[in-house]
């Protein structure tokens, strides 16, 4: 009876062992491996640095392709992560901190109308975007646009039927409107298309966060 606890706890001990020699060969593998194809493309209109210093800048509702609906708010989550990390200079107002104020002041019904009449025409009610503005103190608004994304796996190497190695591959495409309230304009605009990959022997992706925040990293660099 000793001796088959004693293998029993060897067969553990080796078990546990070989697992944490794979995950540490895995994270090594997807270090090694990684990597990032970035297209970035922007366009500076009329937003000066300080300007944009000096107004402040809020986050409205971002807009997704259909079926990602319930990323709007970890896409708002994860850039601005990022931007309060790259510029601390700038005065943020968060997603959730903007529709807050929004609805302590009433302004709910105008702000669901503004976002109804932009999806048919591309453009912000100017009062509307004013009133949204003065509730959260700033002078610019900020949205985002989850334009795509996806998440894939190819087999590279199989034996004996099971799949040893893979490529995983996530691909996002942002888009940046930061909207000047003082006039009802488009100040500055910025896309951005990244596909990042990397050899895998577990079956975990890239995760959401890590590709928008990559991707916010890239747009956040070219701002004034």
């Amino acid at each position: 009876m000793k001796t088959t606890c004693r293998e029993y706890r060897s067969g553990l001990l080796a078990i546990g062992l070989a697992l944490l020699l794979n995950a540490c060969a895995n994270q090594q593998l997807q270090t090694q491996t990684q990597q990032n194809i970035p297209t970035t493309q922007v366009l500076p209109i009329s937003l000066q640095s300080e300007d944009l210093r000096n107004g402040g800048i809020a986050f409205i509702t971002p807009s997704s392709i259909t079926g990602q609906e319930e990323d709007k708010q970890a896409l708002a989550l994860a850039f601005t992560e990022v931007l309060l990390k790259m510029r601390p200079d700038l005065r943020v107002i968060t997603l959730p901190q903007t529709l807050s104020a929004v609805n302590r002041q009433g302004l709910t019904r105008e702000y669901r109308q503004m976002f109804e009449d932009y999806r048919l025409t591309g453009i912000f009610d100017r009062e509307t975007l004013q009133k949204v503005a003065n509730v959260t103190k700033t002078r610019y608004l900020v949205q985002l646009k989850l334009g795509a994304f996806r998440q894939e796996s190819k087999s590279r190497f199989s034996m004996l039927g099971l799949r040893v190695l893979e490529t995983k591959t996530s691909t996002i495409r942002q888009f940046l409107q930061i909207w000047d309230s003082q006039d009802g304009s488009v100040a500055w605009e910025g896309a951005q298309e990244s596909t990042v990959s990397h050899e895998s022997l577990a079956e975990e992706y890239v995760s959401m966060k890590s590709i928008v925040q990559e991707s916010a990293r890239d747009l956040v660099a070219h701002l004034p």
